[in-house]
């Protein structure tokens, strides 16, 4: 049996981080927020990134369930196209996330991603993310399931034409293995930067 004296605190990032040790949320005062809310922005700022690209590489060697590629390389196969067509970085980091939560979230996983980067992306991108699901609906030929018009709704809208376009070209055509991606380092320093900003 563990004893008491044996549970140790989590280690810090930094060594010279300071604990705050309360039971509850109600315990905590101003000076205690002060230090949390002081390393978290930190911590964020040099972890966040890491912390997305290992939810990424986490499905690296993930089965598939139909198709020839996994969400991975799915992933990377987006960006990588993106990238040969010299879209802006931005645009190419989105590529590379859009589909971060697929595996977790599969029927709202444009909203997962779209809220995970909105402070540090465009609103164009934003709405790409929130929207393309919807716009897949007319590349999916199941009649009677699925409507290939859901994105009609939309079609005055100012990103509607990036949207559809990056559906056409870089989502739903990227599902080949044999098609080449680029490895995952290729677009690493693009998600640091991506990170780095607040739009």
């Amino acid at each position: 049996m563990t004893e008491k004296n044996d549970f140790l605190p989590t280690p810090l990032l930094h060594d010279d981080w300071k604990y705050v040790s309360k039971k509850t949320l109600d315990e905590f005062d101003a000076a205690d927020w002060a230090i949390l809310n002081t390393q978290k922005s930190l911590y964020l700022a040099e972890r966040q990134a890491e912390e997305i690209l290992r939810m990424l590489k986490a499905q690296k060697d993930d089965p598939s369930f139909g198709y020839t590629t996994n969400n991975y390389e799915h992933s990377l196969l987006t960006a990588t196209r993106m990238l040969r067509d010299n879209l802006p970085e931005e645009d190419v980091a989105v590529g590379l996330l859009h589909d971060i939560g697929y595996m977790v979230c599969p029927h709202k996983h444009g909203e997962f991603a779209a809220v995970l980067l909105k402070p540090y992306i465009s609103e164009k991108n934003y709405w790409m993310l929130m929207h393309h699901e919807e716009f897949q609906m007319v590349h999916i030929n199941l009649p009677g399931e699925v409507n290939p018009d859901a994105r009609e709704q939309w079609r005055d809208h100012p990103h509607f034409e990036w949207t559809e376009r990056f559906v056409a070209v870089y989502d739903q055509t990227t599902f080949d293995c044999t098609e080449e991606a680029l490895p995952i380092e290729e677009f690493e320093p693009m998600v640091h930067r991506l990170f780095a900003q607040t739009k």
